[in-house]
């Protein structure tokens, strides 16, 4: 799909409402400055069993993938972090940059800000430069449906500017509604929501990811159902949101919606156990959420993956430069060849089916 300029006003100006530029900003500075990580590294809990003697080199490891029709050389997401103010458009190049050399997908953080209030589109659009091989759009799946602030919802044709925004090859809905709970200017309302994204699932190729508090299969079914193609679960164990919002609260005297972010710093299911709930349903997965190296990577796919999706985790490189990323998402590839190699896997494939062990928290979930 081609790209294309937003509707609306240039770059700089706010056509109302909240200013999303700044909030997106924010949210970026925290990630970078506060911790903001839940409690458990729950992809530590995932043990690959050794194969002490491999039958091919090292140098024959595929670690490419097909995902929504698209051929990755490396089963890597690269997910929406951010876009819509100044700052995003030097981290979204650099990122774009790097996907489009190194062969992985990218998505861009949510789009509202540019295509209904025209704020920065450059900050998404400089992605369409970069021949990425699998590009996703990105819209809130709160914003699809009126909200008691009175802006309009997202319909079709917004949805359709996302993704030309960009050049996207799909679009990703996000659900988070836990970080809704706790801004102080969060969307609470949720009626009607899962028929709108089935509603856009019948025009586009659409995606359904959490944002850090993980997919279930009761939640992830019904998507299915709808016609939504792949999932990326988001589970806990990365970057909390709530944690995120927490501070945002704290900072603008919100002090119910500060509390709020801190009791809920670590809730959702554990990325892991997300996998496990949402690949049985036959749709491709991306594993997200605590995602750190390319060892991650490989225990994630072990568990039925098609790829695994990094956003905190390549954030900082991203916001130094282009180098920095390139580098990070190299030894990540790197990392996981090498642990496909020590896993017996000479493709990805392979490495679904290979035999791990469960620890931990992760093992007590799965026993629930």
């Amino acid at each position: 799909m081609g790209a294309g300029g937003a509707p609306g006003p240039t770059d700089s100006s706010e056509a109302g409402g909240v200013d999303l530029s700044h909030r997106k900003a924010e949210h970026v500075k925290l990630v970078l400055d506060r911790p903001v990580e839940t409690r458990y590294r729950y992809w530590n809990d995932v043990e690959l069993i050794h194969h002490s003697l491999p039958d091919f080199d090292f140098e024959e490891v595929d670690p490419r993938v097909t995902l929504l029709g698209q051929r990755l050389e490396a089963p890597l997401v690269i997910t929406g972090m951010t876009g819509g103010y100044p700052g995003a458009t030097q981290i979204n190049s650099n990122l774009a940059r790097a996907a489009a050399e190194l062969g992985v997908a990218m998505g861009v953080g949510s789009e509202r800000a540019a295509i209904q209030k025209g704020q920065f589109p450059a900050s998404f659009s400089c992605v369409a430069q970069y021949p990425v091989p699998l590009k996703l759009a990105n819209v809130g799946a709160p914003q699809l449906i009126p909200q008691a602030d009175g802006a309009p919802a997202l319909g079709r044709a917004e949805a359709r500017a996302a993704v030309d925004l960009i050049g996207a090859h799909a679009l990703a809905i996000h659900l988070n509604y836990l970080q809704e709970m706790v801004q102080p200017e969060g969307d609470r309302r949720a009626r009607g929501v899962l028929d709108r994204i089935g509603a856009l699932a019948a025009e586009l190729p659409v995606l359904v990811k959490e944002t850090g508090a993980g997919l279930s299969a009761r939640v992830a079914e019904p998507l299915r159902d709808r016609g939504v193609r792949a999932f990326d679960v988001s589970g806990t164990g990365g970057t909390s949101f709530a944690a995120v919002e927490h501070y945002r609260a704290l900072d603008r005297g919100a002090v119910r919606e500060a509390r709020v972010g801190q009791t809920f710093w670590n809730w959702g299911l554990p990325s892991p156990v997300s996998v496990l709930e949402v690949a049985p349903l036959g749709c491709p997965v991306i594993a997200s959420g605590g995602i750190r190296s390319g060892l991650d990577i490989a225990r994630a796919i072990a568990l039925g993956a098609t790829a695994a999706g990094v956003a905190g985790g390549v954030l900082r490189a991203a916001a130094t430069s282009f180098e920095a990323t390139r580098s990070e998402i190299a030894q990540w590839i790197h990392e996981l060849k090498v642990a496909m190699f020590l896993s017996g896997a000479r493709t990805v494939p392979e490495l679904q089916h290979t035999p791990y062990v469960l620890l931990g928290e992760t093992r007590s979930w799965v026993r629930r």
